[in-house]
């Protein structure tokens, strides 16, 4: 028989499967961004220590490096995290829905990792005054020269791929079938199925027979209470007056004649 208290689970929306799969291309995407950005870690820092050798932003190319490792952390982060988060909107928990629209939020602002990485490594110009600092076009011509030719076209194309995938993905999930997939549904009651089997109800122990008078009981019986004792008997009658003296009285035993001469004789 049906539980009456399980609630009914609704079928999973298409926009909710479109909007998961469109936060595991994300995920991937950040992945293949991060891995391209880290081979070019030791390119990039190249070419800020020979622009900054014998000036006064020396050494300079450290913190670029440093900050290339900690832009790519970041992404890995959230690349795990939106496949977990993809995971969790499939089941319809609407915490992990509130947490993608967080996530999402965050690096939209942010212009995904790839952008960000680009501004932090472009950031490092020194165009403060000091005149012995090459400019930033000067730097973003040997980086130019030095990075291969597919890295900025293929960089720009997975940021914007990403960015539109995510955006996508979280109205997806603010789509009104989305939100009756993540409502929680109320308990529904469900008629018993003809023929099925009810719970069983718990054995009935049967009354024990008391045992035959004289008989010994059972094991593990407790034997009967003796019977009450019987009413006291009534008291006897009185005993027959005493007898008078012999030969008189109606119970006087008669003499024979022959015995006693003196009796009258007989009518």
């Amino acid at each position: 028989m049906a539980d009456p208290t399980s609630p009914a689970v609704p079928a999973r929306p298409a926009t909710v499967t479109i909007s998961s799969y469109l936060l595991y291309l994300y995920a991937a995407l950040g992945l293949i961004g991060v891995v391209i950005g880290l081979s070019v870690i030791g390119t990039t820092s190249d070419v800020y220590r020979e622009a900054y050798e014998g000036t006064s932003a020396e050494g300079a190319e450290a913190f670029v490096t440093v900050t290339s490792v900690i832009v790519g952390v970041v992404g890995l982060l959230f690349a795990v995290a939106f496949v977990v988060l993809a995971i969790f909107n499939n089941r319809g928990k609407n915490a992990s829905r509130i947490v993608t629209w967080v996530l999402g939020g965050v690096s939209l602002c942010c212009s995904g990792v790839s952008l960000a990485g680009s501004a932090f490594s472009s950031s490092m110009n020194f165009e403060s005054g000091q005149s012995d600092v090459p400019d930033a076009s000067e730097i973003q011509q040997r980086l130019e020269d030095a990075l291969p030719s597919w890295y900025t076209p293929v960089s720009v194309t997975i940021a914007v791929v990403s960015l539109l995938a995510l955006l996508v993905a979280l109205i997806l999930l603010a789509l009104p079938p989305s939100n009756e997939f993540f409502r929680k549904p109320a308990p529904v009651w469900e008629p018993p199925v003809p023929g099925a089997a009810y719970p069983a109800y718990p054995p009935v122990q049967p009354a024990t027979a008391a045992p035959a008078p004289g008989a010994p009981p059972a094991p593990g019986m407790t034997p009967p209470a003796a019977p009450p004792a019987s009413p006291t008997a009534p008291p006897a009658p009185p005993a027959a007056p005493p007898a008078g003296p012999a030969g008189v009285g109606p119970d006087a035993p008669v003499e024979d004649k022959k015995d006693n001469p003196n009796s009258p004789p007989s009518q």
